[in-house]
C-alpha cells in the first residue's frame, strides 16, 4: 500500500483537499437553462409565405401563382396557417410590366403595400423582380412600352421551350430599361426594416437565370452591379445561374444564393437521360460555382420543385426520399424554403417540424454566470456559452441585451456581442456591465434578450429572437435569476 502512486494521491487529497468544490466561486450564481425542443419561428429563417402572408388560405391542390401584383384576402385576424408552418418571411415574385406599366413610371405603391403588409403579420418581404415569365403571353412579357421599342421578335440564342428569353439581352436597351429599375428600387428600399433580401434576377422567364452563361461579360456584369451597386445594406440572394455570373457576383459583395427546384429526384429525368437537379446539378455547380462557404456570411434560401403535392401526387415520394432531400438542403446550409404556400402533407410533419429546428440558426443557452452581489457604480462582469443548434448563423444583427428588473425599476444594458458569427456549434461569449451609480439598491431579476436592432434606446427593448430554452417572458425576455445590488 506504500507504492508511489498511492503516496502522490495520498499527498494530493491532503493539500487540495477542496480542489473538486472550488472550480466556481461561493459568490457567482450560475443558471443551466432548460432545453425545449419547440419548433421556433425567428427572423429571417424557416418557411415563406409565397404572394401570400401569414394568416391567409393557401393555394388549392398542386398549383400556384406566381409574377403577378398580391391578390390580396380579407384578413380575419388569425395568423394561423393551416397546413403550413409558420414564418417570419413573405416571398413575393413580380414582373417587371407590374411594377413599371409605363416608362419611368413606377409602381412604388404595389412595394409599399407588399412590405406594410408583411410586417403587420409578423413577417419581412424577399423580392424578386423578374423580366417576365415562361411564353409569350402578354401578361408574363416584358412591359408593353418595352415590348413596342424592341419589336416582337422572341426567337433568341437561348430559346428552351420552358424558359426562353423573350427579348435579346444584349441590346443595351435591356440593360438600361430592366437594370435602371433595379437601380431605382434601390434608391427606395435599400436598409428598409421591412425588407428581408433581394434576389439577384437579371435574365430568363421567372428571373431564374437560364441562359445567363450565353451573356458577354459586360451585359453580365453590368446587370449584376445593378444589383450590388444599388443594394449595400439589404442582403442579396443570387441564383445559381453559371460559374461566370456567380463568380462575378461574390465579387462585388457578400451574397447569398438560392435555388428553385429543391426536390427534383426525377421530374423530368426520361426526357434528360436521367439527368436531375439534386443529383446532377446543385451538388457539383455548388462546388464549383465557389459558393458552397457563402453561407458564412450571407443566407442560403431554396424553393421546392412542384409542390409537396407534386413529390406526393405525381412522382410518388415516400418518407425516405422527403427526408434525403431535407439532409441535403442542411448540408448546404438553408436559412428559408419557399414552398409556394402549398400544404405539408400530415404524414410528413414531424419531417418538416424537425427539418424546422435545424433550418437556419437555434440558440441554446447552455450557461450564463454572474456575481450575486453587485456595487452601485460597479462592474457586473458575466460569462455565457451557448450552442447554435441550426446549420447557419444569424443575418442580421440583434443585440444581446441584459435587463435588471424588480415592480419599481428597471435597466437595460446592451452588450457588444455579434450574433452574425455566432456559427453552428459552441460560442462563447463574455462581458461586463458598468452598472450606474444611481441604481437603487435591492434585489433584482437578471434577464436576457436577442433584441430588437436599436442601439439608441428610445424604443422600448423587446426580446426578437426566440432561444431554445424555458423561461420566456411576455415580451421575449428570459428570466434567469436574481441578484443584488447595493448602492450605500
Amino acid at each position: 500500500m506504500n507504492s508511489p502512486l498511492y503516496i502522490s494521491i495520498l499527498l494530493f487529497l491532503t493539500f487540495f483537499p477542496l480542489l473538486s468544490y472550488s472550480q466556481i466561486a461561493e459568490n457567482i450564481t450560475v443558471v443551466r437553462p432548460k432545453e425545449i425542443s419547440d419548433v421556433l419561428v425567428n427572423p429571417g429563417i424557416g418557411f415563406t409565405t409565397f404572394q401570400r402572408f401569414n394568416g391567409d388560405d393557401l393555394n388549392s391542390g398542386r398549383g400556384w401563382t406566381e409574377g403577378f401584383p398580391i391578390a390580396y384576402q380579407e384578413f380575419d385576424g388569425s395568423l394561423e396557417n393551416k397546413d403550413h408552418p409558420q414564418t417570419s418571411i413573405a416571398y413575393w415574385r413580380v414582373y417587371w410590366r407590374y411594377l413599371e406599366p409605363e416608362q419611368g413610371n413606377y409602381r412604388w405603391d404595389l412595394i409599399d403595400q407588399a412590405i406594410d403588409s408583411a410586417m403587420s403579420r409578423g413577417q419581412r418581404m424577399m423580392l424578386r423582380v423578374a423580366p417576365y415569365g415562361n411564353g409569350v403571353v402578354k401578361e408574363k412579357d416584358v412591359p408593353d412600352w418595352y415590348r413596342k421599342i424592341v419589336g416582337d421578335n422572341t426567337d433568341w440564342e437561348y430559346n428552351n421551350p420552358v424558359n426562353m428569353w423573350l427579348v435579346d439581352p444584349e441590346d443595351p436597351r435591356y440593360v438600361g430599361h430592366f437594370g435602371g429599375l433595379i437601380k431605382e428600387i434601390g434608391k427606395r428600399y435599400d436598409g428598409h426594416p421591412g425588407l428581408e433580401a433581394v434576389d439577384l434576377s437579371i435574365v430568363g422567364a421567372w428571373g431564374e437565370g437560364a441562359g445567363s452563361e450565353l451573356l458577354s461579360e459586360r451585359t453580365s456584369q453590368e446587370l449584376i452591379k445593378a444589383y450590388t451597386d444599388s443594394f449595400k445594406k439589404t442582403p442579396l440572394i443570387v441564383l445559381l445561374m453559371d460559374e461566370k455570373t456567380n463568380k462575378y457576383a461574390r465579387s462585388q459583395r457578400d451574397v447569398g444564393w438560392r435555388v428553385d427546384c429543391i426536390g427534383d429526384l426525377g421530374f423530368w429525368a426520361d426526357e434528360q437521360n436521367g439527368w436531375t437537379h439534386m443529383y446532377d446539378f446543385y451538388p457539383q455547380s455548388i462546388i464549383n460555382y465557389g459558393v458552397s462557404e457563402d453561407w458564412r456570411k450571407s443566407p442560403v434560401s431554396l424553393e421546392i420543385c412542384g409542390t409537396f403535392l407534386t413529390w406526393k401526387e405525381v412522382h410518388g415520394y415516400n418518407e425516405e426520399q422527403v427526408k434525403y432531400i431535407f439532409d441535403q438542403t442542411l448540408k448546404w446550409h438553408i436559412s428559408s424554403f419557399n414552398a409556394k404556400s402549398s400544404p405539408v402533407p400530415p404524414e410528413w410533419q414531424p419531417l418538416v417540424d424537425e427539418w424546422l429546428k435545424k433550418m437556419g440558426y437555434r440558440f441554446v443557452l447552455r450557461k450564463f454566470s454572474y456575481p450575486s452581489e453587485v456595487r452601485g457604480g460597479g462592474l457586473l462582469a458575466f460569462e455565457s456559452w451557448w450552442e447554435n443548434k441550426g446549420v447557419a448563423p444569424c443575418y442580421t444583427r440583434y443585440p444581446l441585451a441584459v435587463r435588471l428588473q424588480n415592480k419599481n425599476d428597471s435597466h437595460v444594458f446592451l452588450t457588444v456581442a455579434d450574433i452574425r458569427t455566432w456559427l453552428p456549434g459552441d460560442v462563447v461569449f463574455n462581458d461586463k456591465i458598468h452598472l450606474p451609480k444611481s441604481i437603487d439598491s435591492g434585489k433584482y431579476r437578471v434577464q436576457i434578450a436577442l433584441a430588437n436592432n436599436s442601439s439608441e434606446m428610445t424604443v422600448p427593448v423587446e426580446g426578437k429572437i426566440k432561444l431554445a430554452i424555458e423561461g420566456l417572458t411576455e415580451d421575449g425576455w428570459y428570466d434567469l435569476g436574481e441578484i443584488k445590488i447595493i448602492n450605500e
